[in-house]
């Protein structure tokens, strides 16, 4: 099989392309910057200079393959990356399903994320059953587009496309380049700079698994479904506890009220971001996000597909010793 994939030099999209490569799949890769994906260059992937924002590589990529796995998308809590976010979540997935229509239709594994599923108001896990997000009531502009972005896909599916949802909720482990919001949480606890949590909580699940997950919708899944991505159900305070526990570190002990965490992430992100010229470590929109635990039910994802459970400390764990190894910590 000859595979195209997008963001493969990305957290999720990488491990995807390592994976299609370990079960003897030929691979392309939609790549930016060609010349800073040495990982990928390793395994032999072929890269295609492009870009999601314009539209660039995807014809050329997609020609000839029997299967697409949308993988890329820009993952972000920062206000300023709002325009970014709809160019590459949005535009971009409108742009990958006209190339895979004018490429024949080959089939189409979407990720997708949870960000995308409806919570559920009872505090149980939520499955794929309970719908969509509204995209005019969500918290962040990630989640907006995700929404947004499914909602295409969906519509490709009611017209005929072949294709299959993927949701992944929370994904650790390494080669977390960026890194992403998830594993800047496990870095910063790492370092100890966390000094306590909220009350909420994740599904976390590990990279490889998702990996994956995403071939085994390719072979198993069926066409116009979602399958949700995870793992375990953690509360945020149980998880720094463990990435602490496993790095050697002190465990954050000081539960933060609400009220409190939105007050520091105004100030974090307006005043000393800005000022201090980085990143916001707290964004305001990952406070909004964390009002709600996000806990989900991969239950049909491991019944249908085989979605593999391992264990999350053994991912957590991978991630910490890639952070160190690659220097970061």
């Amino acid at each position: 099989m000859l595979a195209f994939v997008t963001g493969g030099s990305g957290f999720v999209g990488y491990h995807v392309a390592r994976v299609l490569v370990e079960h003897g799949h030929r691979v392309r890769a939609l790549v930016r910057h060609p010349g800073r994906a040495p990982h990928l260059k390793a395994l032999g992937v072929e890269m295609i200079q492009g870009d999601l924002a314009t539209g660039d590589g995807l014809r050329a990529g997609i020609d000839g393959c029997d299967a697409v796995f949308h993988v890329a998308a820009h993952y972000s809590l920062d206000p300023h990356d709002d325009a970014l976010m709809y160019a590459a979540n949005v535009e971009g997935t409108r742009r990958v399903l006209q190339a895979v229509r004018e490429a024949g239709g080959p089939r189409l594994v979407y990720t997708s994320s949870t960000a995308a599923v409806k919570l559920r108001h009872d505090g149980q896990p939520a499955t794929e059953a309970d719908g969509f997000n509204d995209p005019d009531r969500v918290v962040s502009t990630y989640k907006r587009t995700k929404v947004l972005a499914e909602r295409l896909v969906m519509q490709a599916a009611a017209e005929g496309m072949d294709v299959v949802i993927v949701n992944p909720s929370t994904p650790v482990g390494p080669y977390d380049v960026k890194p992403t919001p998830t594993g800047r949480i496990v870095l910063d606890t790492m370092l100890g700079r966390m000094p306590g949590y909220v009350e909420t909580g994740l599904n976390l699940v590990a990279v490889e698994d998702v990996a994956i997950g995403h071939l085994l919708a390719y072979e198993r899944g069926r066409a116009g479904e979602r399958y949700i991505l995870g793992n375990r159900n953690m509360h945020f305070g149980e998880l720094v506890r463990l990435i602490a526990e496993l790095a050697g570190q002190k465990p954050p002990r000081l539960r933060i009220p609400f009220f409190a965490a939105m007050a520091y992430a105004v100030i974090d992100e307006r005043v000393l971001a800005p000022l201090m010229k980085r990143p916001a470590r707290a964004p305001v929109a990952g406070v909004r996000l964390a009002r709600e635990p996000m806990y989900f039910d991969a239950s049909k994802a491991v019944r249908e597909l085989g979605l593999p459970q391992s264990p999350v400390e053994d991912a957590l764990l991978r991630a910490i010793e890639w952070f160190r190894s690659a220097k970061m910590a």
